[in-house]
């Protein structure tokens, strides 16, 4: 029992300086990395900040786990962060695999009830979203996007045919 509560000052020693110090490689690599590091996360993103927390934690609490093993862990996860999004503003098919593509909820005023069902937002997320806008009437807005990182983006209608920032999402029928 006494184990479970307290194993000996060398365990908490050993915790408290690991993690100092593991805290301070990964934070360092990290603005190494840039800001597309830590920028508003897709899937892939969430993804790597998951796993480097899990590896902070492993190196803070494993004694079997060397701090070199773990600070090489930190960078191994963000380099390959790095190549990924390198490749994918290089190579479009790339950047589809790792983010996905924008999907069109709500255009001129009409949801899209096959969009919304399968990107699973409710018309309350949506009137909510338009609301946030500052727009009272669905009729007002061109174009509601499900953005690749989750957020929603309402773009008011300005008497323009063409919205230059739809480009790349796909246009209902």
């Amino acid at each position: 029992m006494a184990n479970l509560l307290f194993s000996g000052w060398d365990s908490l020693f050993r915790t408290f300086v690991v993690g100092i110090v593991a805290y301070g490689a990964l934070i360092f690599l990290l603005r190494i990395s840039g800001k597309r590091t830590l920028s508003k996360m897709n899937a892939f993103d969430f993804i790597v900040t998951i796993a480097l927390g899990s590896t902070l934690a492993t190196v803070m609490l494993n004694k079997q786990i060397a701090l070199a093993e773990g600070s090489l862990a930190f960078a191994l996860l963000i380099g390959l962060q790095f190549v990924v999004t390198w490749t994918s503003v290089r190579i479009r098919w790339v950047k589809k695999l790792v983010t996905g593509e924008p999907s069109m909820l709500l255009y001129r005023g009409e949801l899209l009830p096959e969009a919304l069902r399968l990107t699973r937002v409710t018309e309350e997320e949506i009137r909510a979203a338009v609301r946030s806008a500052g727009i009272s009437d669905l009729a007002e807005v061109e174009a509601v996007v499900l953005e690749t990182e989750g957020s929603l983006s309402v773009i008011q209608r300005n008497g323009n045919t063409e919205s230059t920032s739809l480009a790349g999402v796909d246009m209902p029928n």
